[in-house]
This record gives structure tokens, C-alpha cells and sequence, in this order.
């Protein structure tokens, strides 16, 4: 990946509070790396229910992750919250960006940064299927110019 440019947590077109647990502590004392990925998960997720996209029991289409980074810059504990910058840098017919940036409570330079790549999948076939119009629509309000 290189060495990425800080985005700050203005430059992302959403973002949602992110609780820390005790567990997300590791013998080092701080958030352990595999963490933050579930954080990126959470809050895309979470943004997508809530926006009505997105029904995890009934839908029939969910996103499978084929790719993933992330960058760390510095190091966040429990019991911090942490603030998702949640943006869309490519939306595709059947595929999504997702860019986050992890961000220490009341801070705007990030302690990670990253992406993750959804393809959006029939539920029952596993098949990639074209984007539903309402979830292209929602993803378009969160869309970066970077």
C-alpha cells in the first residue's frame, strides 16, 4: 500500500461511534490490529441497515469481502470510543469501495485508515448480482471525490 495520506474524519461523508470492548485489548495493552477490521465491518454494516439497504436475515442480497488494508498510525485502548469516517470510492455494477478512517474520540487525524471491497452476491446462489437501485442510491450520498 506505500505510505498513505492521513485523511482526516472531515473529508468522509459519514461517520458512526464505535464503543471499544476490554476484549479488543491485547497483552500490549492497546486495540490488536485484527480489531480494527471488525470495526470497518461494523460500521459500513451498520450504515447500510440503518440506511435500509441491507436486511441480514431476509434480504436477498448480501456483500462478501474479497479485499482488505489497513494502515495504523497510533495506537488506541479500551475503555476510548472510537469515531468511523465511513466514504465510497468505486461503486461498481456488482461491486463497492469502502474507504474508513478509525478515529480516537474528539480527534480528526486518524489512528488507521483503510479499505474494503464488497461484492454484492445473491444470498441463496452466491452469483454476483447488479447492485438494487435503492442500495446504489444510498451508497451514492456517501460517495468520495478523492
Amino acid at each position: 500500500m506505500g505510505a498513505a495520506q492521513k485523511r482526516l474524519l472531515s473529508s468522509y461523508r459519514h461517520s458512526a461511534e464505535i464503543q471499544t470492548r476490554w476484549m479488543d485489548n491485547d497483552i500490549y495493552g492497546h486495540v490488536n490490529n485484527v480489531v480494527y477490521y471488525s470495526y470497518f465491518d461494523t460500521a459500513v454494516n451498520r450504515f447500510l441497515i440503518e440506511g435500509g439497504v441491507l436486511d441480514i436475515h431476509e434480504g436477498k442480497v448480501i456483500g462478501l469481502v474479497v479485499e482488505t488494508g489497513c494502515q495504523y498510525f497510533a495506537p488506541v485502548e479500551f475503555p476510548k470510543k472510537i469515531q468511523a469516517g465511513i466514504g465510497v470510492s468505486r461503486i461498481g455494477n456488482s461491486s463497492v469501495r469502502y474507504e474508513i478512517g478509525l478515529f480516537a474520540e474528539g480527534q480528526n487525524e486518524p489512528v488507521a485508515q483503510g479499505f474494503f471491497i464488497h461484492v454484492y452476491v445473491d444470498k441463496v446462489t452466491r452469483r454476483p448480482t447488479s447492485l438494487p437501485d435503492e442500495f446504489r442510491r444510498l451508497l451514492e450520498t456517501i460517495e468520495l471525490a478523492w
